[in-house]
C-alpha cells in the first residue's frame, strides 16, 4: 500500500468540501479533495430522465451572505433565476398562504376560530421558561389550535419522530412566530408580504446540480470514486482502499454518525457520544407530467395526518428548463420512513394530488420514480448538544474539522454549507502551524 502525505485533506465534495477547496487553493494552500462517488455535489445533484430534470427535493439558493451571493452570481451569471415564493398549505380542503400560523384566512371559520382565540390565550400568558421540547415550544407560541391543525402534525411528519423528542432550540431561525398584528391580518386576507426565512430564493435555470458542477470546475482537482476506509485520528492518517494519506489537517463534510465510525481507537466517552446521533432519512417520489401542473406554486405544506406525505413541490416551477415544453416535474416527500409499496403508494398519492387540484387525473402521470435520502433532517432530540459537546472537542483536538450539514450535524441551508467550506479554510489558514 504506498503511502503520502498532504497539508489539507478533504472528505467529501459536496457543497462545503467543494467551498472549503476552493477557499483554500485560491491563497495557495495544497488540498486534496476525496469524493466517494463518482458525481459531485452530496444532496446538491441534478438528474435527467426522457428530458425531465430532478433535484433530491427542493434544492433552493438564499443568498444573505455578500461574499457568497458575488461568488454565486460570477458563477452563474444569467443562468441564475431570481424567484419570488409562492408556498402554499393544504389543509380541510383548502389552499392558504404559508405560513399556516400567519394566514388563517380561507380555512373553515370554526378552524381559524379556535386557531385564532388560541394564539390570543397564549399570549396572555408567556413561557416563564424555555419549553424543553418542541411541542411545547408550538403550544406556548402559537396555542392549541395552530399546533393541532399544523405545527404539530405537519413537524411529526417531516422530522419523522414525536414532536416531544425533539428540543425546541433549532426553532429560532426556522419556525416564523408571528406578531398579533400579522395573525389578525392574516385572518381577515390582508398580508401585504410573505413571512418567513425563504420569501425569495435563487435557483440554476437548468436545476441545483448545475451549481455544484460550475463550483467544480473552479475547485480544479476532484479525486472521486475514492473511498475511505479508516481513520487514525492521534497519527493523523486515512487509510483507502490503495493508499494511507498523513494529513496536518482534515476537513472532514461526511455525515457525522459515518466519521464516528471511521475513527480508530477513540475513547469510550466519545464513542458513547457518537452513538447518541440521530438522524432521519426520507423516501420521496419524482414525478413526470405530461402536461403542466394545475398550480402556479412552488411548492405546499400538507399538513393532516390521511395524506401519506408532506410536502409536494414542483421543480418545473422553480425553472421552465426542468421539464419538457408542455409539461411538469414534481417531487413529493413521504412521511413514512420505511420502504413502500409503490403499487400500493403510487394510486394514493395520485389520488391526493387530484384532490389538491395539482393534476386533473391519473392519465397526466407519465412515469413515478421513488428515491431515497439516507441522510434528510439530523434529529435535535435532548441528547444532541450533550454529544457535540462531546464530539466536537475531541476532534478538533487532533486537527480534524467536521462541518457542513451534516458533517457539522445541524438542519441549514445550502448558503450555509458554502460559508461552513469557507470558515474551514479559514479556520485551517488561522492555526498557529498554517500550511
Amino acid at each position: 500500500m504506498r503511502s503520502s502525505s498532504v497539508p489539507v485533506l478533504i472528505l467529501g465534495a459536496g457543497l462545503a468540501g467543494l467551498s472549503a477547496a476552493w477557499h483554500l487553493r485560491r491563497q495557495g494552500v495544497k488540498c486534496r479533495l476525496l469524493e466517494r462517488q463518482s458525481q459531485v455535489g452530496g444532496h446538491a445533484v441534478t438528474v435527467e430522465e426522457e428530458g425531465y430534470r430532478f433535484d433530491r427535493t427542493g434544492h433552493l439558493l438564499h443568498l444573505r451572505d455578500e461574499e457568497i451571493r458575488g461568488w454565486i452570481h460570477r458563477l452563474l451569471g444569467e443562468r441564475l433565476l431570481t424567484v419570488q415564493r409562492r408556498s402554499r398549505v393544504y389543509s380541510h380542503g383548502v389552499y392558504t398562504r404559508y405560513p399556516f400560523q400567519a394566514n388563517t384566512y380561507g380555512l373553515p371559520p370554526e378552524v381559524a376560530h379556535e386557531c385564532i382565540m388560541g394564539f390570543l390565550e397564549a399570549q396572555k400568558t408567556p413561557p416563564s421558561q424555555e419549553p424543553e421540547h418542541f411541542e411545547a415550544f408550538c403550544l406556548a407560541h402559537f396555542g392549541q389550535g395552530f399546533s393541532r391543525h399544523f405545527m404539530l402534525p405537519y413537524n411529526e411528519k417531516l422530522w419523522g419522530v414525536s414532536p416531544r423528542e425533539i428540543s425546541a432550540a433549532w426553532c429560532q431561525r426556522f419556525v416564523p412566530i408571528p406578531s398579533v398584528e400579522d395573525v389578525i391580518a392574516g385572518a381577515v386576507g390582508l398580508h401585504d408580504r410573505e413571512l418567513g426565512y425563504n420569501a425569495s430564493f435563487v435557483y440554476p435555470r437548468s436545476g441545483i446540480g448545475e451549481l455544484a458542477m460550475a463550483l467544480a470546475a473552479e475547485v480544479g482537482e476532484i479525486e472521486r470514486n475514492r473511498v475511505t476506509r479508516w481513520i487514525d485520528p492521534e497519527r493523523r492518517v486515512v487509510g483507502l482502499t490503495d493508499e494511507e494519506i498523513h494529513y496536518d489537517y482534515l476537513i472532514s463534510t461526511a455525515p457525522l454518525d459515518k466519521l464516528g465510525g471511521l475513527l480508530q481507537k477513540v475513547p469510550g466517552e466519545v464513542g458513547a457520544a457518537f452513538r447518541k446521533l440521530r438522524c432521519t432519512d426520507l423516501y420521496y417520489l419524482d414525478i413526470a407530467l405530461s402536461r403542466p401542473i394545475l398550480q402556479d406554486f412552488h411548492w405546499v405544506y400538507v399538513p393532516e395526518r390521511r395524506f401519506p406525505f408532506y410536502r409536494v413541490g414542483c421543480y418545473s416551477n422553480f425553472s421552465p428548463e426542468l421539464a419538457p415544453s408542455g409539461c411538469a416535474s414534481l417531487y413529493v416527500e413521504l412521511a413514512d420512513r420505511t420502504l413502500p409499496d409503490i403499487t400500493k403508494l403510487g394510486p394514493e398519492v395520485i389520488r391526493g394530488l387530484v384532490e389538491m387540484r395539482l393534476v386533473d387525473s391519473s392519465d397526466a402521470v407519465k412515469f413515478l420514480r421513488l428515491r431515497y435520502l439516507s441522510h434528510a433532517y439530523v434529529i435535535f432530540d435532548h441528547h444532541y448538544f450533550e454529544a457535540l459537546g462531546v464530539i466536537m472537542p475531541y476532534l478538533s483536538a487532533r486537527g480534524i474539522q467536521s462541518t457542513g450539514r451534516y458533517g457539522g450535524w445541524n438542519y441549514s441551508s445550502m448558503e450555509d454549507a458554502l460559508r461552513y467550506g469557507r470558515a474551514a479554510a479559514r479556520a485551517v489558514l488561522a492555526a498557529p502551524t498554517s500550511p
